[in-house]
């Protein structure tokens, strides 16, 4: 057992814990730490659960389920942080999860992969379509905040409805982009592909057969993880605001930096650990893919949701966040268009994710973020 999976196991532990912390009123950091903590093996559980049913539903059913859950846990915990009414949170946790996979990720995996392979190469091919997706989804998530700020007198309700047009554009390009990589050219990602069935999970799988005696477990463990997910987002969300108050933290700082590592860990730990194994094709994919599903699957089915159950929610970001969003992709994109990288490239981007940081954890409190 990799020592990824062990760690994994450990926090486990941590379930049962979080629930005493709250039964047992040990107070709100209790809880929302505990939480935080036991929801990062559920991730990666429901991760490994995800991959388990792809091998036996072949490629192209494979490839919707991983592009469907590939997020779910920041879904969840977005959606439980929506119906508190914790919009604000919501929108830094979207533009945080795309800053930290662009950034920490992609860098700790540059530079970690750099330090011991020379130079690594993945398609170049790919990264300019990713690119070209993120640069959409800055501009979707940029228009409805600038139609704000030119306009005199514009009303919630028009800005909801914008966002909600723009959150159907956003789907459909997903679609697309779907259709794009499973079928249409799926040739130019059998490399991850083919990569992510071994190393992605840690391990080989023996056979389909095997995978399809299993299939009703793999299916009650992705049940239960996200089962367990959305109980312990409800813990994380509800003392949220109290605990990051005695922390001394703003929730802009907690929804942009702390909740998409606790929501991104398991993906994170994947891609740092495939790019140490010269497998850089399928990290860049985790990392670039996993923003791009953020920006346009997840946050247009937010707005949706959000008029869906009485919680408007819009694409009218904060400027300070959609600058640190501009400022991660154009690097991100600058950096990856060669289709190599070093472990140089990798301190770039971190450096980069560490100067937007103090910028958040510095930012005063603004438009009731806090």
């Amino acid at each position: 057992m990799s020592v990824k999976n062990s760690l994994f196991l450990v926090l486990l532990l941590f379930i049962p814990v979080s629930f005493a912390a709250h039964f047992l009123e040990w107070g709100e950091l209790a809880v929302f730490i505990t939480a935080g903590l036991a929801i990062l093996p559920l991730a990666a559980w429901m991760g490994t659960a995800t991959e388990e049913i792809a091998v036996v539903t072949g490629p192209s059913l494979g490839g919707l389920l991983n592009a469907t859950f590939g997020n779910a846990t920041e879904l969840i915990i977005a959606l439980v942080a929506l119906n508190a009414g914790l919009v604000d949170v919501v929108k830094a946790s979207i533009t945080g999860s795309i800053i930290s996979n662009l950034l920490l990720v992609m860098g700790l995996s540059m530079l970690l992969g750099g330090l011991r392979y020379k130079e690594q190469e993945f398609q170049p091919i790919v990264a300019r379509v990713n690119a070209s997706s993120m640069n959409l989804a800055m501009i979707a998530i940029l228009l409805p905040t600038t139609v704000d700020f030119t306009s005199s007198g514009i009303t919630a309700a028009t800005l909801q409805n914008l966002s909600v047009a723009v959150a159907i554009v956003l789907i459909l390009v997903y679609g697309l982009t779907l259709l794009f990589s499973m079928k249409t050219h799926s040739y130019l990602y059998d490399v991850g592909l083919a990569e992510s069935a071994s190393d992605e999970t840690g391990q080989t799988h023996l056979s389909t057969g095997t995978n399809q005696h299993n299939l009703g477990l793999w299916i009650g463990v992705l049940l239960a993880s996200t089962l367990l997910v959305a109980i312990e987002s409800e813990l994380l969300v509800d003392s949220l605001e109290v605990a990051t108050s005695q922390l001394g933290l703003t929730a802009l700082f907690t929804g942009v930096i702390l909740v998409p590592i606790i929501g991104n860990a398991a993906e994170h730990a994947t891609a740092i650990t495939v790019a140490m194994k010269n497998k850089m094709d399928l990290s860049v994919s985790v990392a670039v893919g996993s923003s791009m599903q953020i920006a346009l699957f997840v946050a247009p089915v937010l707005v949706l949701a959000g008029r869906a159950i009485g919680q408007p929610m819009d694409l009218d970001f904060n400027p300070f966040e959609l600058v640190a969003v501009a400022v991660s992709v154009l690097i991100a994109n600058s950096i990856s268009s060669d289709g190599r990288s070093n472990w140089l490239e990798g301190t770039l981007l971190l450096a980069t994710y560490v100067v937007l940081g103090l910028a958040f954890y510095f930012h005063p409190i603004i438009d009731g973020i806090g």
